[in-house]
This record gives structure tokens, sequence and C-alpha cells, in this order.
């Protein structure tokens, strides 16, 4: 998942995709969905870019045209910053279009400037019973997450509130969710 970022509008993969994965990633997306090959520095660019269908805060470093194609292809306004002092804001921050769940050590100024910036409800939070990189233990969206084998109930339950999906983790039968995946890909 560090390898790319993206949200509904568009998909960014690292220059290091070949072109038949690019190939493939286009025809399994709807065709509003944009698929880019990047050329940057920063390759993992699921670790350096965190965005929702609106907003992006990307790392300090990466370059201005990238940041360009960010907004272009992902249609969202792109902000640079850092999270807890850490440039990898794709690793310690997890967005939806409802929320958003940040590093631990994240202050509360900070929480409340991020908060401003990307106008979206911000929590500091962790994964996999303490763990910082809250992106590495957990994938979710607007109506589902799914999150590591060792985060606790209490990590759970600061999830299903922020991202306001109250009760949903594990609550949803695989096959609805399937059947929903694969409905909305078509």
């Amino acid at each position: 998942m560090g390898s790319f970022a993206g949200n509904t509008n568009g998909l960014l993969v690292p220059h290091t995709t070949t072109d038949q994965e690019l190939i493939h990633l286009t025809n399994s997306l709807p065709d509003k969905v944009k698929v880019m090959r990047l050329e940057e520095r920063l390759s993992a660019l699921g670790n350096t870019i965190v965005c929702n269908d609106y907003v992006a805060l990307v790392h300090p470093d990466l370059d201005k045209e990238t940041a360009e194609l960010v907004s272009d292809v992902l249609n969202v306004e792109v902000f640079r910053g850092v999270i807890a002092n850490q440039s990898l804001v794709g690793t310690y921050c997890v967005l939806t279009n409802q929320g958003g769940l940040v590093h631990p050590r994240t202050t509360v100024d900070e929480l409340d400037q991020l908060s401003s910036l990307l106008q979206l409800p911000l929590t500091a939070g962790t994964v996999n019973r303490g763990s910082p990189m809250v992106a590495a233990g957990l994938v979710v969206n607007d109506w589902t997450a799914f999150c590591g084998m060792e985060t606790t109930s209490t990590e759970i339950q600061v999830i299903e509130s922020i991202f306001k999906l109250e009760g949903e983790i594990g609550a949803t039968p695989a096959s609805a969710m399937h059947d929903a995946l694969i409905e909305s890909l078509g």
C-alpha cells in the first residue's frame, strides 16, 4: 500500500510500475478513475501522500510538479506539511471524507491546525497495540475499515468514532462487502 496513493478520482503509482501493471490497473478500475505513473524521487507515494476526495497532505520535499499532478489527478487541494514532526505524512495519518487518525504524539495545537487546514475532524491515536504508524495497520474508506489483528478494542472504538463507522469494523459479512465492492466497480 505504501507504493501508491489514491481516492475515488484517481490513483497515483510510482515510476517503478511496469507498463503491464499500469494497463492492468487502468483496465481494472472504472473509466472515471485516472491512473498516473509519477516520476518522483520519493517513490513510496502512500508514505508521502495522504488524501481523501477533497484534500491531500504531502511530504514537504515532494517535487512541485508532483504536487501539481497530485492535485490534477486526484482532483484535490494539496497542502505540504508534517505530522508530529514526521514528514512521512502517509505513514502517520489516515484520512477519509469523514475524518482522520494521526500520530499519537501530534500536539493539540498541531491537531487543531491540521484539522482547520484540511477541514476535517482529526484525532490522535494508534493501531496494533500502540503503533504510531497508523497507515501500516489500518485501511479505511467512508463505509468500512480493516485493521491489524493486534488492534485493541479501545483503538477500534477510536477508529469507529473518528471515521463515523460505529459498530462497522468486522460487522459486515464478507459476502456483503464483496457484493458492494463488485457493484461499485461495475
